[in-house]
């Protein structure tokens, strides 16, 4: 994700999973579905993920679930989101959380 924002990389991001399944009852019982949110801490760093017309949040998107598909072995379907939550580094529940030190 950080190397496709080039020399804009917001440092200050983070990626959470908040849902991974696997419905054995579906048309697809290979898919896996993956929700996951990027944190920033400011707008501005949003909308350096985002992009023109979302296209970098789409490259990260295709990129990243080509990688998770590759490390799987199945086809994935990863719903990505952008939230902005502001001073989260400061924020230790949050750092414990996302198991940072």
């Amino acid at each position: 994700m950080l190397a496709r924002t080039r020399e804009e990389v917001p440092h200050s991001v983070e990626v959470v999973i908040e849902a991974i399944e696997r419905d054995e009852h579906s048309r697809n019982p290979d898919l896996v579905r993956i929700d996951a949110v990027i944190l920033a801490e400011t707008e501005a760093q949003k909308r350096i993920l985002i992009g023109a017309g979302g296209q970098m949040v789409k490259s990260i998107g295709i990129a990243s679930r080509r990688a998770i598909e590759r490390e799987l072995g199945t086809r994935v379907h990863l719903d990505l989101k952008v939230r902005v939550r502001r001073h989260w580094r400061a924020d230790e529940r949050m750092l414990d959380r996302l198991g940072i030190e």
